[in-house]
């Protein structure tokens, strides 16, 4: 089989844990970048024995940041880009399906959902994510969001999906999101995401609808952007309307840890009202 013509861009910094099994899961795909920000634990020397083909990249404080940049810059080969996180792996299920959507193409990007490992378990409940992470590179852009001052944030965007020109889909086939990294990172990742979320919803960009989204999901950023306990409704949503109950254990601590991301966010926001009415 001829190799997958798709152009892989996962974006690292201290990945020495996870670069292996990412770069290992895409087997069979055509091009491999590996997009680093000075990492000093080995993880440029594992993509690189791996075959990806390393690109080093130093943030200057501005736009783009990092996705955009890759758009922009890296000697692509192929077409169609697959950003792929460190701590992901492509299924052969996936790679599968992705072939026949590039081959005979029904839309210029398309999401994919994930498989979430977390608490030692495979979540099947609770809420799966989906991203829009396959997409013709002349057909999709990050925008620039008013986000450089939020504390903490870092080179790359943030929790917002690419705009394409053009109809999007979903993929059927699943990412898995295997972290093996410990728990500490997770919430450190998280702590950072809420500072940055904290401050695009002091400044109503949240849910301003330039990204491309799935179906409704647009106006459901908008309604729950305007509820005034985010906490509790994330938990009430994943455990209960979700059905994250069914996972035991790992659905209930991922319920909380949702419910306690958005508990950030809104004290964060507070924070935020706070310093510019004292201003």
């Amino acid at each position: 089989m001829t190799s997958l013509p798709v152009s892989a861009i996962i974006m690292t910094k201290d990945e020495a844990n996870n670069i292996g099994k990412c770069i290992e899961s895409l087997g069979g795909v055509a091009e491999i970048f590996v997009v680093d920000s000075g990492s000093t634990d080995g993880t440029q020397q594992i993509a690189s024995d791996l075959g990806a083909r390393v690109v080093n990249f130093r943030w200057n404080g501005q736009y783009p940041k990092k996705k955009q940049w890759c758009l922009e810059n890296l000697p692509f080969r192929n077409d169609w880009v697959f950003y792929v996180d460190a701590d992901e792996e492509a299924t052969p299920e996936l790679l599968r399906e992705i072939r026949e959507r590039v081959d005979k193409p029904t839309a210029s990007g398309y999401f994919v959902g994930y498989d979430y490992l977390f608490d030692g378990k495979i979540l099947r409940h609770g809420q799966r994510a989906y991203k829009l992470v396959l997409f013709d590179r002349h057909r999709g852009r990050f925008e620039p969001y008013d986000d450089l001052d939020a504390s903490n944030m870092w080179e790359v965007e943030g929790h917002y999906q690419p705009v394409i020109d053009g109809p999007v889909a979903t993929l059927k086939s699943p990412m898995l999101h295997k972290d093996h990294d410990s728990l500490y990172h997770y919430f450190d990742r998280h702590n950072r995401y809420s500072d940055w979320e904290a401050v695009v919803r002091s400044r109503n960009q949240y849910a301003t609808g330039a990204e491309s989204q799935l179906s409704g999901r647009g106006r459901m950023k908008e309604i729950f952007d305007r509820l005034p306990l985010k906490a509790p409704a994330a938990f009430a949503y994943s455990y209960f309307l979700k059905l994250g109950f069914l996972d035991g254990r790992a659905g209930l601590n991922f319920a909380l840890a949702r419910a306690f991301y958005y508990w950030q966010i809104d004290i964060k926001s507070e924070e935020l009202r706070r310093t510019k009415a004292n201003d």
